[in-house]
């Protein structure tokens, strides 16, 4: 099977993994848990647009000075994670790297912006390539900055 078809795992592993990594990234101040595939992992808070609770999520992310940015990949998946629309609503939100936490501004990277973040992305995790080719929607980045 060609790498761009291939399946993602069912999203109750997903789900299921991803509450895993929390609270051992949490319990553990990032010391575990803090990387995937070599990246770093950090954690976001943020008031799910439907429920208004919090929800938090690991994300890998791309430092940059003092901004961070987050790309909305899912793999690949047809559709954006549900995350992406918690961020559209919020626009604000809590990150967490290993035991370090601040509140973030957050917004969609620029259209004008968004090929030079986009390849810095893409250099610092080459998988993000692979995940647009299996989608046909533009993969959103966010930047994370100070407020």
């Amino acid at each position: 099977m060609d790498e761009v078809q291939r399946a993602l795992p069912p999203r109750w592993l997903l789900k299921a993994f991803t509450k895993l990594n929390v609270l051992v990234y949490r319990a553990s101040q990032g010391r575990l848990m803090h990387q995937m595939k070599g990246r770093p992992i950090c954690l976001v808070d943020m008031i799910g647009r439907r429920s208004g609770k919090r929800v938090t999520i690991p994300l890998m992310y791309l430092p940059d000075g003092d901004e961070v940015y987050l790309v909305a990949s899912q793999g690949g998946s047809a559709q954006h994670p549900v995350w992406y629309y918690n961020l559209i609503e919020s626009r604000a939100v809590t990150l967490q790297v290993q035991g370090r936490k601040r509140v973030m501004r957050v917004e969609t990277v620029s259209t004008e912006a968004r090929p030079r973040v986009w390849d810095r992305c893409v250099e610092c995790y080459p998988d993000y390539a692979l995940y647009q080719a299996r989608t046909e929607r533009k993969i959103p980045v966010f930047v994370f900055s100070s407020p």
